[in-house]
């Protein structure tokens, strides 16, 4: 039996960004520049990149502006035309021809779990990425085609994973697992404990925001017990999920940023910044001559 692609990816954007205030007071975070694109669309590229041909994301009250950012905007358009801004003009139709973006509501903040629950209609009876935007993984070969390529190798569920040190592992989900036999970069996964205490952490391997996902993810999310706040956790679901079919821990290549946290965010906008070819020489050498 032929394996399925994966075509499309989830994008949840309905959280309110609190640790970004009073910026995310009227913008999204996943609007939040870094350079000169926002967080999300660098998402998106390594979406399409690893092959999706759907967008699906997640928005909630006062995210609009995702929705303005990825369509036509020919008062925008019309204006650069007329001033002949070529090279401006073509950066501003590409956004908006990137991929095929569907867009659903959450209605309540009630999880991770809960926001790709929503996707189900939309997403159907396939296996399917979610990517969170906050989480950007500079590398050669996008993160999220590494996983790909995985995926058709074992038709399984897989997991991003990230070695962790130190006391910072109790912010994820972390892996009970073994290297796989016949892959390296793949991990099986027995078990998996949501923010553990340092102490109680089964591993340093700790998930990222990356997964694929098989359809049967769907049915065990409607079936995990709420917890603090009436949250639904996805790990609580994957936890489920392994009852029924592997689920495997990735280890990628490249480097993540965590550009939810601002001290992150700080560090991926200098390193994206040096590595442009417009921006990076003349940047490099201010920073050489920056007193600290």
């Amino acid at each position: 039996m032929t394996k399925q692609k994966i075509r499309k990816a989830v994008f949840p954007a309905a959280g309110m960004g609190t640790r970004f205030l009073p910026a995310t007071k009227s913008m999204p975070k996943e609007m939040l520049p870094l350079v000169d694109k926002p967080l999300i669309q660098y998402g998106v590229e390594e979406a399409i990149a690893a092959g999706c041909t759907e967008i699906i994301i997640v928005t909630g009250r006062g995210k609009n502006t995702i929705e303005d950012h990825f369509d036509r905007s020919p008062e925008l358009e019309a204006s650069l035309e007329a001033r002949g801004k070529t090279a401006l003009l073509e950066v501003a139709r590409s956004v908006s021809s990137l991929a095929h973006i569907t867009y659903t509501r959450q209605s309540e903040a009630l999880g991770l779990g809960h926001a790709v629950l929503q996707t189900k209609q939309l997403v159907g009876n396939e296996p399917f990425a979610v990517i969170l935007p906050d989480d950007l993984v500079d590398a050669k070969t996008p993160c999220l085609k590494q996983m790909v390529e995985a995926f058709e190798e074992t038709g399984a569920s897989i997991l991003g994973s990230e070695i962790i040190e130190g006391p910072s592992i109790s912010s994820y989900g972390v892996l009970k697992c073994s290297p796989s036999s016949w892959d390296a970069r793949l991990l099986a996964i027995d078990d998996m404990v949501e923010k553990p205490k340092f102490e109680d952490a089964p591993s340093k391997n700790a998930i990222i925001g990356r997964y694929i996902l098989t359809p049967r993810i769907f049915e065990l999310i409607e079936k995990v017990t709420p917890g603090a706040g009436g949250e639904l956790q996805l790990t609580d679901a994957i936890r489920a999920l392994l009852k029924y079919e592997k689920v495997y821990g990735f280890t990628f290549e490249g480097k993540r940023h965590d550009a939810g946290d601002k001290l992150g965010f700080l560090k991926a906008t200098v390193e994206f910044a040096l590595k442009r070819d417009d921006l990076g020489p003349q940047f490099r050498e201010w920073l050489k001559e920056f007193p600290l």
